[in-house]
């Protein structure tokens, strides 16, 4: 049987008034315009209160506040944070004493050596790789491997062991190296090795041993900061698989030893979104307590505005 259809009647809906309805969105959330010869302070106010806006004004209020109070704030970090110029921030907020640790991978320490050593970093892949060069430097794999067995032999962390031996070093930009500045400071700076992923596994003094024994020490030194996360921050930047399955470890094994770390703020930051990030650093960690933030955007551009907004935020009192 075949039915009929009419278009409906929209004579007796019911509606309301607009001005009673609760909106998402309000002028007073609304941008400003800019005036030619602003503050700092004045742009980050100007940014409209909504979405990504709202969230990075609590992501740099987050860490003021967790600062003042004398809380963790650690980073972990991909080394793409290193290639795109980010080291003087880094190195800037380490020395007001603001950040409590930096993690990185395998391939921050190459990166952050060369510019140490050289001012330069970042071969040319694609062409390297069709003639069997690329990663053969002889100085970056030789500097590093004698710290990595150094770290082995006197039972030191990996990033620990690579910052010292730069400062004695007395490397020609070691005022640029982050991990240098750690050491410097005596904070910890951990790196979390994948054997094979970095171009000094591929060298005649490469010690798998040893570099294996000194990045445990550092997940566990790593671990032993995550354990002080109440009402601090964590901040994942540009790391997409190695230091997020990191943190999820560390979680877990400081919460199994007693260690109960609840209420903290968690931060991704990346060009897009990618799925390790988001489930353990953003959501699971947070499940309990705390709130994770996620900001898609260009390092070089979204880690200024944060470091800016503050320090700025520290100078308001």
């Amino acid at each position: 049987m075949t039915q009929s259809f009419k278009p409906i009647d929209l004579k007796k809906i019911k509606t309301y008034s607009l001005s009673d309805r609760k909106s998402k969105v309000n002028l007073s959330d609304f941008g400003k315009e800019w005036r030619a010869g602003g503050s700092f302070k004045t742009f980050l106010a100007n940014i409209p209160n909504i979405l990504a806006g709202s969230d990075i004004r609590e992501v740099i209020n987050s860490i003021v506040i967790a600062f003042k109070k004398k809380k963790t704030i650690l980073i972990g970090m991909g080394a793409h944070v290193i290639k795109v110029g980010l080291n003087p921030l880094i190195i800037d907020l380490i020395k007001r004493g603001i950040i409590s640790g930096v993690a990185m991978n395998g391939a921050g320490i190459i990166h952050d050596l060369e510019i140490a050593m050289s001012g330069k970093t970042s071969e040319d892949v694609a062409d390297a790789l069709s003639d069997g060069t690329f990663g053969m430097s002889y100085e970056t794999g030789a500097f590093l491997n004698a710290a990595i067995n150094r770290a082995g032999k006197e039972s030191l962390g990996l990033g620990e062991a690579i910052g010292i031996t730069i400062l004695e070093n007395k490397l020609s930009f070691s005022e640029k190296s982050i991990l240098a500045a750690c050491a410097s400071v005596s904070i910890p700076a951990t790196v979390h090795v994948a054997i094979g992923t970095d171009i000094i596994h591929m060298h005649p003094s490469f010690n798998p041993e040893y570099a294996g024994k000194a990045s445990h020490r550092d997940f566990r030194m790593f671990a032993s900061i995550v354990s002080s996360l109440e009402e601090g921050v964590y901040l994942n930047i540009g790391s997409a698989v190695i230091l997020p399955e990191v943190f999820l470890k560390a979680i877990t094994l400081v919460r199994n030893l007693g260690y109960n770390p609840q209420n903290f703020t968690t931060i991704n930051m990346d060009f897009i979104r990618h799925y390790r990030p988001m489930t353990n650093v953003v959501n699971r960690p947070t499940l309990k307590g705390g709130k994770g933030f996620n900001l898609v955007g260009h390092h070089e551009i979204m880690l200024p505005i944060i470091a800016a907004g503050i320090i700025e935020g520290l100078e308001e009192n």
